[in-house]
């Protein structure tokens, strides 16, 4: 069985499911539906967009158990996604209904065309370190080694001028 944390996004009302922060519950039970073993998932938190978006996001992080390797469980995650009416293709970093992302896997590294784990930006994003900490804050980074607490206590802490 593998362990991956994964990073949840939403910024669109969906029409079935509603606001953004019910959209992040229901794709919950979408993956475990799918048959992944949700095994920890964080509060919700409200961010900023990135990019050409001007609606706020619903972030969350969840925990999840599947005997599936990192390139099929990506399928799956794809799928879902499509589930709730996100297109492929499109503006990078547009608004969506639903994102998910693969941040880290309990296997360590994995490297293919379409997915790269650890996932490259999540080291520089609030919006995925806050919520990864409130429920796996003591796993480690495969490449700088630190724990997923200390990445996020040097994200935010002060910079001096």
């Amino acid at each position: 069985m593998h362990r991956y944390l994964i990073a949840l996004g939403s910024n669109v009302r969906h029409a079935r499911f509603g606001r953004p922060e019910q959209v992040l519950t229901e794709a919950l039970h979408a993956l475990e539906a799918s048959g992944l073993r949700v095994e920890r998932a964080a509060p919700l938190i409200r961010s900023a967009p990135i990019g050409p978006s001007t609606r706020r996001y619903a972030n969350s992080a969840a925990v999840v158990v599947s005997e599936l390797e990192p390139d099929a469980l990506l399928k799956r995650l794809k799928a879902t996604e499509r589930a709730f009416g996100r297109k492929r293709g499109g503006q990078r970093w547009a608004s969506r209904v639903l994102d998910l992302d693969i941040v880290l896997w309990s296997g360590g590294c994995w490297a293919a065309p379409d997915l790269t784990i650890p996932h490259r930006e999540f080291r520089r994003r609030d919006f995925v370190l806050t919520p990864a900490v409130a429920i796996a804050a003591g796993w480690r980074d495969p490449l700088t080694q630190l724990t997923l607490r200390q990445l996020h206590r040097r994200l935010n802490r002060p910079h001096r001028a």
